[in-house]
Order: C-alpha cells, then sequence, then structure tokens
C-alpha cells in the first residue's frame, strides 16, 4: 500500500485520472456515457488489517508501504471508517500492558458497519488457552461501555468467538433499509457507500424488467436481495457455505420470498442448465420453471470461464460487475458479438489505488 498517495485534496484528480483510464479501455466498444460514482474522500474502507509490531514495552499497528520499501506506524488510518480509527487507539491502549492478550499477537483485523457495529479479530502465533478467553472476554466487556463489539481470537486450528463472529449492516437503499449478515474471514462489500450506490445503479437499470433473475457468484445475497423488487422470482447460485449461510439469514431478515440460493459453483450450475450433469443439490428444484432473460454476473478477478460465457449470451440481458477491468474487457469481446452496451459505471471502492470496479448492462442486438 502507498500511504503517501492518500491525500483527500488529490481524490478528484485521481478519480478523474481512472475515468479516463476506463473510457479509453473500452475504446473499441461503443459504449454509452460512463456513469462515475465516487467514493468518500477519507474513512471509506468497512475492514482493515493491520500487523502488530512488539517494540519492548511498546505495541503498535503498522503496514508495508511498498513506495516507501518500509512498515510505517499506523496509529490511525485514513482510509479505514471513522468507527475503526475510534476503536484503534483504545483497543490497542488495553492490549498494551496486557501480557496475555499481547504475548505472540501478529495481527489485528477490524469488520465495521455504517449501522454502528465492529468486529476485532486477534490473530495469535501461540494456541490460545482459557487465560487468553479470559482476559479476552474482559477485553470485549471493557470496549463496550463505547462500541458494539465483539472480539474473536485466531490462532493455528483455532478460533474463539466472544459472543458472535459477524456484524448486522443496515444500508439505506433508496430510502428502504436493507440488513445485512457479514461475517468474519468472508467476502464482504469494503467500500460501504460505494456499496450502496451500486445497490441503486443496478436496480435502477433492472426496473421496469419482466420475468425471473438468474445471479451467479451471489455472495451473501447482497445484489440478489436488492434486486428481487424488479423480478418474478430470482434464483441465485454460491459456493462458499458462509456466504450462502449469511444470504438465507438476509432473505430471512429482509423479509424476502421470490429469491432461492442454490450452493454451488458458476461452472457446475452452467453444467446443469445445459443437462450436461445432474446434481443432488438440484433435487426438489425445477429449473425449467424459471423464465430468467435477465442474468446477473459478479465474478472473480478472473472474470467468466468460456463455458459461463458462452451460457450468458443465451439472455437478452447482462449485468456484469467486474473488479477488474481486463477480464471484463476480455470477455466484452465475446459478449459483443450477440450484445450491445447499454449502461456503463465506474464505482470507485477503492480510492488512491489503481483498482477499478465498473458494471455494464449489455442488451440483446
Amino acid at each position: 500500500m502507498n500511504l503517501e498517495a492518500m491525500d483527500p485534496q488529490q481524490y478528484d484528480a485521481q478519480l478523474d485520472v481512472k475515468r479516463q483510464k476506463l473510457a479509453q479501455l473500452f475504446a473499441d466498444f461503443e459504449t454509452p456515457k460512463l456513469e462515475v460514482f465516487a467514493s468518500q474522500k477519507a474513512h471509506y474502507r468497512m475492514r482493515a488489517e493491520f500487523r502488530v509490531w512488539h517494540e519492548g514495552e511498546d505495541l503498535y499497528y503498522y503496514m508495508f508501504d511498498k513506495a516507501l520499501n518500509q512498515k510505517v506506524r499506523c496509529d490511525q488510518f485514513l482510509p479505514a471508517s471513522q468507527l475503526i480509527n475510534d476503536m484503534m487507539p483504545e483497543l490497542m491502549a488495553a492490549l498494551r500492558p496486557n501480557q496475555v492478550l499481547r504475548h505472540k499477537l501478529f495481527q489485528v483485523d477490524f469488520l465495521s458497519t455504517l449501522s454502528g457495529e465492529i468486529l476485532v479479530s486477534l490473530l495469535y502465533h501461540k494456541q490460545l488457552d482459557a487465560q487468553w478467553q479470559q482476559e479476552a472476554e474482559a477485553l470485549k466487556q471493557a470496549l463496550s461501555a463505547k462500541f458494539k463489539v465483539n472480539i474473536i481470537g485466531r490462532a493455528r486450528k483455532q478460533k474463539l468467538v466472544m459472543d458472535r463472529d459477524f456484524v448486522i449492516e443496515s444500508l439505506p437503499v433508496n430510502g428502504k433499509e436493507l440488513i445485512y449478515k457479514q461475517v468474519e474471514n468472508s467476502f464482504t462489500q469494503p467500500n460501504g457507500e460505494v456499496a450502496i450506490k451500486m445497490l441503486e445503479w443496478a436496480i435502477d437499470i433492472t426496473r421496469n424488467s419482466s420475468g425471473d433473475l438468474l445471479e451467479l457468484y451471489c455472495g451473501n445475497g447482497n445484489f440478489s436481495i436488492a434486486l428481487a423488487q424488479n423480478f418474478n422470482r430470482v434464483l441465485a447460485t454460491e459456493l462458499a457455505k458462509p456466504s450462502v449461510d449469511s444470504a438465507q439469514y438476509n432473505i430471512e431478515a429482509n423479509q424476502i420470498d421470490n429469491l432461492q440460493i442454490i450452493r454451488m459453483s458458476a461452472e457446475d450450475f452452467t453444467d446443469a442448465l445445459a443437462k450436461k450433469r445432474s446434481f443432488r443439490r438440484l433435487e426438489g428444484v425445477d429449473l425449467d420453471s424459471y423464465d430468467c432473460n435477465t442474468i446477473f454476473v459478479d465474478p472473480p478477478r478472473a472474470g467468466l470461464d468460456d463455458n459461463t460465457l458462452s451460457m450468458v449470451q443465451g439472455y437478452e440481458r447482462i449485468l456484469y460487475i467486474s473488479c477488474n477491468p481486463n477480464t471484463l474487457l476480455d470477455n466484452l469481446k465475446v459478449l459483443d458479438k450477440t450484445h450491445k452496451i447499454t449502461r456503463f459505471a465506474l464505482f470507485d471502492q477503492f480510492p488512491y489505488t489503481d483498482h477499478m470496479e465498473s458494471g455494464v448492462l449489455l442488451e440483446r442486438r
């Protein structure tokens, strides 16, 4: 991470560079005007991870700055949410004099929410015993005077949870509160305010849809829950069990009655749709009863595999969220043969970095 690049006064200029880069990257395609969704200039990350440095009696957070090629002490951290910044000194002040909690502690992870909850994970190069658990419970009680906090201890093949290992986020989306369970050590959107803008954009471009929606890589149901209002039914797939469990919680919490989550990889589901293979997990699911003319994909950095890429071309509309514009570009070289881009967006999830999150809506030519 380049800490020197994090200058809020330079944010607008840096975002404009990203806008130009993305527009230039897709210049060979016929694209509509790029919609740009900015981040907050500071305190935008809901997650942060810090290594811990032991120096005599002192103890402090640090990060490694690649530009400087050295570790940098982080008593505060501009990208992290205000809640994380408020917690950082309070936690460290409690850890420094506590020999049980600080011994062989090498990393601290924070997961916060816009709605005021925070989860702290303490990572160790030692096994955690009953004495550690007693001290951790006392730490949680002390911090709870100021914070809505839970604590997790992690060591090799060991995880101790003080109460619970998740937070409940509440996002205001188009004036409605959407509730999301977010589990420690599983994927969640890192930039809360931009996540809201992404959901509102996806709702906007699928408004007045007909038929059903198929979503691949649905995670904890982040998009599928928000988009269920625009479709008769939603069928979604996700492979990671913690994410599927969270999605089921979120479906119930948001009182969604037209969304079904299946725990399968996108590749296996593609084979199931093509009737190449049968899967026990699809017993009782009538895939033929769905009238999906819109498909939503939010793949990993590698993009869509060839079989899935071919499969999505069978849909009238393709909503594609990408965390890697280069693999999106490769996929569009195929998709552009059958579909045209009708909406195009840049979501600045990661200010002060080269990372670009983008979204396209493709409609059949």
